[in-house]
Order: structure tokens, then sequence, then C-alpha cells
């Protein structure tokens, strides 16, 4: 077993160990996200079932919104400002273009809330603003679900158009103070005369991929341990096969050598 001693398979087995070490790494990470995601999965299954709260017992002005507050269901009063509607832009259902419309409703204490009405299909170019759906006229009830706020340049707004809702960015460009996140339409009363495609919850009972992908990087890291073992075996297979070859051929020789040298005597 000398040969692994030498150079090249020092630098293999180094490689391999890395290689497991990574993969290993990778798969506790996996199962990592699977522990994150039974957690979120819990936090919002709770909130779907709760009754609808006031807005301002789960929203601030000066708070965002926290993890255990999304999905959460908060009933809203106050009238439409339709006039400082957002184009959520390149939003898709179904493989279908479309823009997210999102509308501040202005409260009657002052602060407003945006609040997503739905999607509806355009051409999604990006380039134009599409005609939007109108908005009901007076006081109106909004039941919805508390989002948190993106983050990232995708929040930049122009045109009061955005690719990603953001009410920090949002209330750059508005002449009031905002709730921090936003709300997903639910219900509205009275209702709309065009209503929006609402917005589809989440699965809060799927778990994703995250337990087959930490599998297979277990198995990633098995298999190049499992990789590294072989070829060590086959390589020192193959230097037993050449000594035992050249131990039975050695003496073969002496005696054809021991014939020759006879002959000559004679």
């Amino acid at each position: 077993m000398r040969f692994l001693l030498s150079r090249r398979w020092v630098l293999f087995f180094l490689v391999v160990v890395v290689l497991a070490w990574l993969a290993t790494q990778l798969g506790q990470w996996q199962f990592h996200r699977l522990d994150e995601r039974k957690h979120d999965n819990r936090i919002v299954s709770t909130n779907l079932k709760l009754a609808p709260a006031p807005v301002d017992e789960v929203l601030s002005t000066d708070r965002a919104p926290s993890t255990d507050d999304e999905w959460r269901r908060v009933t809203v009063h106050g009238t439409w400002d339709d006039r400082n509607s957002i184009v959520l832009k390149y939003q898709t259902r179904d493989a279908g273009a479309g823009v997210d419309v999102i509308t501040p409703l202005v409260t009657e204490g002052g602060p407003a809330v945006l609040v997503d009405r739905g999607w509806m299909s355009t051409q999604n170019s990006g380039a134009d603003r599409p005609e939007l759906p109108a908005v009901t006229d007076g006081p109106v009830t909004v039941t919805g679900w508390v989002r948190r706020d993106a983050t990232g340049g995708a929040t930049r707004v122009s045109q009061l158009s955005t690719r990603a809702v953001s009410s920090v960015a949002i209330a750059k460009v508005l002449p009031y103070p905002l709730y921090r996140g936003f709300v997903d339409l639910a219900e509205q009363s009275p209702e709309p005369s065009a209503k929006l495609q609402p917005t589809e919850l989440p699965d809060d009972q799927s778990n994703g991929p995250h337990f087959f992908y930490g599998l297979q990087w277990w198995f990633f890291g098995i298999l190049a341990v499992f990789g590294f073992c072989y070829l060590a075996w086959e390589e020192f297979r193959q230097h037993r096969e050449k000594r035992r070859t050249g131990t039975s051929q050695r003496p073969e020789r002496a005696a054809v050598h021991g014939e020759h040298h006879a002959g000559h005597e004679r």
C-alpha cells in the first residue's frame, strides 16, 4: 500500500476529503432549510386560521411586520387613492404575462395601507403603463393578508411602477405616511365593479424538496469516499498482480539460463 504515499494519491485523497466535507455541509444546510420551512408552515397555517384583526394592531408606520405577522388577516377602512396606484411589473400567472395593481388605501387616521388589489393580464412589456381597472368610490372596507416588504434594487419606483413591493420605497413618492409592509386583497365591501385575480395563498402543507436534496448531497459524499476506496483497491490489486507475475517468471528464466550454460560445457 506504499503507493498511497505517492504525491498523486495524497492529492487525490485530499480532494476526496474536501468533496466529502462539502457534501456533508450542503446536506446539513438543506436539512436546516427544511426545519425553517416547517417552522414557516406552522406560522402560515396558524395565521391563515386567525380572525381578521384591525390593521393598526398588526402593522405600524415605524416598524416592519415580522415573519410571525406575515399572512395574518387584517381589516382596513378607508378610501382608495387611485391616482397613485403602483404597477407591479412582470408578474405571471399560468405562464401568462401581466401585472399586479398596488393601490394605497388612505385611512381616516391619516396613514395609508398599500393594497395589492390583484393580478391582471397585460402585454407585460414594461414600457407602457397599462390601463388599470377603476376603484370603488367612497369609503370601503378591505380585508387582506399581511405581506412583508421586498428589498434590493428591484424595489425602485419609477413613473409609479416597480418590480417588487416595498412600502419604504413607495412612501418616497407619496404625499402621506404609509404603514410598513403591504396587504394582499382578500375581500372588499362594497365589492368592486371590476375584480382582479386574487393572490394565490401559500401551500402550508408542502415542505419543499429540501429533504431529498439533503439526502442527495450526503449520497454524493458517500459516493466520493466509496470511489476513492474502490480505486485504491484496484491499484493495490494491480500492484499485487504485477508482483506475482514477476515472481513466477524469474525462476523460469533461471532454469532456461542453467540449461544454456550446461550446453556450453558439453
